[in-house]
C-alpha cells in the first residue's frame, strides 16, 4: 500500500511543542461553553444557515476554538461552519468536536502522562511526549477526519444521535510517529488478532452497555494499520485539548471513532474485542454502502459489522443560499470532495437538479486521504430557481448517486448534495 506520510526533521516536531515537558492546563470552569459575547450583548446566536447545510444550534466558543455550532452538551458535539470549508484545510481552532463519554481531560500533566503499549508484546513500553517527538522518526499525512454520522439530520425516518449537518469533519496536517514503529519496540507476539486504543474520556455510556471507557479496535492484518500514525500536531500547531492533546490516532481514509483523543493505551489482544463500542456501537449493514430498511431490521434478518472506511462524498460550499446572482454575469461553484476509498478522481457539477452533468475543474492534489477542492464556472443566462448537484468518483470506481441510503444508526450518508440558488434581472 502507498505511503501518503511524508518525513519531519526533529527540530520542526520539537518545534511544533514549545516547553515539552510543561503541563498544560484547561480550567473546568473555562471549559463550560459560553456564547460570545462584547460587553452584555451577544455577538453569535441563534440557529445555523437557513438551508440545512449545518446542523442547527447556537454559536458557541470553546476554549482554544472560534465559535463552532453547539448540537450537545453532554457528551460535547460541536459542528464546524460552512465557511471555514472554503480551502482544503481546517483551521485546527474550528475543527468540530465529538466525544463519546460525557466526562473528558480538562488538564494534562506531561511530567506524568505516559503512552503505554502493552498486551501480546514482547517487551511493554511507556513513551513519555518528548520521547515521542524526540526518538522516532516525524511523519506528516494530510487526511480527513470525519463523524460516522456526519450528515445524519437528512436520514428519513429520522434516527437518533447527533443531528449533523455537514460540518462533522475536517481535514488537517497531522504529524506524529508511525503506529508500525511504536509496535515495533514493543515486540507484536504470534498470537495477536487485534490492537485495541483507549483514551482519558470517561461516563457512563449507554444505560446497560457497560460502555464507560471508549476503545476501539483494528485488525492486525488491517492495512491501514502501516499508514496510522500517534499524532502531536494538527496543521503544524499541538492538538486542541478537545481535540485529543497531547496525541490522538490518526487513521487515514476511517471514519473518526477509530481516531482515538487523548490516546494513552495501545493493547495488542489475542482475541477479538468485545467491549461495547466494537460488538454494539458503530455498526452498519454488512455491505459497501451500509444501507438496509427499517423492515428489515425489526425482522431481524440484517446482519451488522464494524463501520470501517469512509465512502466517497462532494459539497458545494460556495454559493450558499444568501447569493442572490444577476443573469448574464459569471458565477463561480466551489467545493470539496473526499473518499476513504480511494483518490478522487473526478467531480462533475449540474445546474438542473441532476438531469445533465459537467466535469468541473480539480484543484491541487493533498494526497488521496485530504480534501480535493473542485471549481466550476458557471453563467446562468435567465433569471429564475437553479438547484445545483454535485457528485464525485474516486478511483475504486465508486460514484456518488441518488440512491437512498438508510441504517439504523444513521451512518455513511453519500448522497448527492444539491443547493438552490435565486438568479435576478441584471437590470
Amino acid at each position: 500500500m502507498s505511503d501518503d506520510r511524508t518525513p519531519m526533521t526533529r527540530r520542526a516536531a520539537l518545534g511544533l511543542l514549545g516547553s515539552a515537558g510543561a503541563a498544560l492546563t484547561l480550567a473546568r470552569t473555562a471549559q463550560a461553553q459560553t456564547t460570545v459575547t462584547t460587553g452584555t450583548a451577544p455577538i453569535f446566536s441563534g440557529p445555523g444557515p437557513l438551508d440545512g447545510w449545518n446542523g442547527l444550534g447556537p454559536l458557541i466558543a470553546l476554549p482554544q476554538k472560534v465559535p463552532l455550532i453547539r448540537l450537545v452538551d453532554r457528551p460535547p458535539l460541536y459542528e464546524t461552519p460552512r465557511a471555514y470549508f472554503q480551502c482544503p484545510f481546517t483551521p485546527a481552532a474550528a475543527f468540530f468536536v465529538r466525544s463519546n463519554l460525557s466526562l473528558f481531560p480538562t488538564n494534562i500533566d506531561l511530567k506524568t502522562w505516559r503512552l503505554k503499549i502493552e498486551g501480546n508484546v514482547g517487551t511493554p513500553q511507556s513513551f513519555s511526549l518528548a520521547q515521542l517527538t524526540q526518538d522516532f522518526e516525524a511523519v506528516s499525512v494530510n487526511a480527513v477526519m470525519q463523524c460516522t454520522g456526519n450528515s445524519r439530520s437528512r436520514f428519513q425516518p429520522r434516527r437518533p444521535g447527533g443531528q449533523w449537518g455537514n460540518g462533522a469533519m475536517g481535514c488537517a496536517t497531522w504529524t506524529g510517529v508511525r503506529l508500525r514503529d511504536l509496535l515495533g519496540k514493543a515486540g507484536v507476539k504470534s498470537g495477536s488478532v487485534q490492537v485495541q486504543f483507549q483514551g482519558l474520556d470517561k461516563g457512563a455510556g449507554a444505560p446497560g452497555s457497560g460502555g464507560a471507557d471508549y476503545k476501539k479496535s483494528l485488525n492486525v492484518n488491517d492495512p491501514v494499520l502501516d499508514e496510522c500514525i500517534v499524532a502531536y500536531a494538527m496543521n503544524g500547531q499541538p492538538l486542541p485539548m478537545v481535540n485529543g492533546f497531547p496525541v490522538r490516532l490518526v487513521v487515514p481514509g476511517y471514519f473518526a471513532t477509530y481516531w482515538m483523543k487523548t490516546l494513552s493505551f495501545i493493547r495488542v489482544l489475542t482475541k477479538p474485542d468485545d467491549n461495547f463500542w466494537m460488538a454494539t456501537a458503530y455498526l452498519q449493514p454488512d455491505n459497501l454502502r451500509g444501507t438496509t430498511t427499517p423492515q428489515a431490521v425489526k425482522a431481524k434478518t440484517v446482519k451488522f459489522r464494524p463501520v470501517g472506511s469512509m465512502p466517497v462524498r462532494s459539497f458545494i460550499v460556495t454559493p450558499d443560499e444568501t447569493v442572490k446572482a444577476p443573469a448574464g454575469l459569471p458565477l463561480n461553484v466551489q467545493g470539496l470532495a473526499m473518499s476513504g476509498r480511494g483518490a478522487v478522481t473526478k467531480v462533475e457539477v449540474s445546474t438542473d437538479g441532476g438531469q445533465t452533468w459537467k466535469a468541473a475543474k480539480l484543484g491541487e492534489d493533498h494526497g488521496k486521504y485530504a480534501f480535493r477542492p473542485w471549481s466550476f464556472a458557471w453563467t446562468p443566462k435567465q433569471p429564475g430557481q437553479y438547484t445545483l448537484a454535485v457528485r464525485a468518483t474516486d478511483a475504486s470506481g465508486a460514484v456518488q448517486t441518488d440512491r437512498p441510503i438508510w441504517n439504523p444508526s444513521g451512518y455513511l450518508w453519500n448522497t448527492i448534495e444539491r443547493q438552490t440558488i435565486t438568479v435576478g434581472q441584471a437590470g
